[in-house]
This record gives structure tokens, C-alpha cells and sequence, in this order.
């Protein structure tokens, strides 16, 4: 199976332009200083280096489920079945119950 690259591209230019734009707006200080655009291509290509890493480290963890786990009657939901992992017996009420040494 061949994935594309394209989405992931696209998604990292989204975020690199939009970088772009806030970091030449808010850089600059208001409108009577000139545009920063050094800090705006730079704060665009880490924009664009980090979304394509986690991207791509998204993309490279996904794995697919096994057949077998989407096959049956969905009857058995619960994990635990009665009378496994349990005490043998209910608690009786006869019992004395032991003070906590911690509390």
C-alpha cells in the first residue's frame, strides 16, 4: 500500500503561511516600523520543518487493525466472566471487619 505525500505537504504549507502572516504582523511592532520579513521566512520554515516531522511520525505509527478482530456476534463485550478472578466465595456480612493500620 502507497500513501501520499500530499496531504502532508499541504497540511505543512497551511501552517507555514500562516506562520508566515502572524509573524510579520506581530514582528513588526505596528504599522509605523517596517515588516520583519527575516523573522516571518523563519518563523514559516520552522513552521513547515515541524508540522512535516509530526506529520510524518503520525503517518509512520499508524498500523492497521487485524482481520480477526472485526469478525463476530459483538455477544461477549465484557472482559471479566463471572466466576474467574474472583474470591470462591461472596463475602458473609458474619465477618468482623479489620480496621485500616495506614489511616
Amino acid at each position: 500500500m502507497r500513501t501520499s505525500v500530499k496531504g502532508p505537504l499541504m497540511f505543512s504549507a497551511f501552517f507555514a503561511v500562516l506562520a508566515f502572516i502572524a509573524v510579520l504582523i506581530f514582528a513588526s511592532g505596528g504599522s509605523a516600523r517596517a515588516p520583519r520579513f527575516d523573522l516571518a521566512f523563519t518563523g514559516a520554515g520552522i513552521a513547515f520543518i515541524v508540522s512535516l516531522v509530526v506529520a510524518a511520525m503520525l503517518s509512520m505509527s499508524h498500523k492497521e487493525n487485524a482481520d480477526h478482530l472485526g469478525k463476530g456476534s459483538g455477544v461477549n463485550l465484557s472482559s471479566k466472566r463471572p466466576g474467574h478472578g474472583g474470591s470462591a466465595a461472596p463475602d458473609s456480612p458474619d465477618e468482623p471487619e479489620t480496621p485500616d493500620a495506614g489511616r
